[in-house]
């Protein structure tokens, strides 16, 4: 899949990614510019099991996924042609390690115009995708549910705090951290 989305996007012009949870705090790749951005047909849903990054196999955690629907606020980030094929080799290691996400090309709306940026989504039809979960079920993960970066509620505390510092608010969100105070 990498093979294809460097063929698709052919190194001829500036990599955009699209960013839209933790790439948002977290980049882990230098990038000469980030711009707020939305994408239309997608949204951001904490809905893929995580047994390794925030859980593990006996104890799966959760991560966030681009569905399909809606729309979505996040950030597009600008990788230097000269740069974009090492970037998207170390990101696939890390984003792709166990395949779950469909690589997409998305036309992203920023305030200087579109741009054609990669951005993982996830598929219902996913054995990653958790389906409905519960308000009981969402406890008991913000509860128990940790891995090698750490645990599942704090990876949806950093993504909040660094939404609202871009000023992209994210109700879903906000809803299932109120069941930890009412929890």
């Amino acid at each position: 899949m990498l093979e294809k989305a460097l063929s698709e996007w052919g190194g001829d012009e500036d990599l955009w990614l699209f960013g839209y949870g933790s790439l948002i705090w977290r980049p882990d790749f230098d990038y000469a510019e980030r711009r707020a951005a939305r994408v239309h047909g997608w949204h951001r849903a904490l809905k893929m099991w995580s047994r390794i990054n925030r859980g593990t196999p006996e104890r799966p955690g959760l991560v966030f996924g681009l569905l399909s629907g809606g729309c979505c606020r996040g950030v597009v980030f600008r990788i230097p042609r000269e740069e974009g094929g090492e970037v998207l080799a170390r990101l696939w290691k890390r984003e792709m390690a166990t395949a779950v996400y469909d690589p997409r090309w998305l036309a992203a709306e920023t305030p200087q115009g579109r741009v054609r940026a990669l951005a993982f989504t996830l598929s219902r039809k996913s054995p990653s995708h958790t389906g409905e979960l519960s308000e009981e079920e969402y406890r008991a993960i913000f509860a128990f549910a940790s891995g090698i970066y750490g645990t599942t509620l704090d990876y949806a505390h950093r993504t909040h705090e660094e939404l609202q510092r871009h000023d992209i608010r994210d109700r879903n969100l906000e809803k299932l951290l109120r069941l930890i105070q009412r929890g």
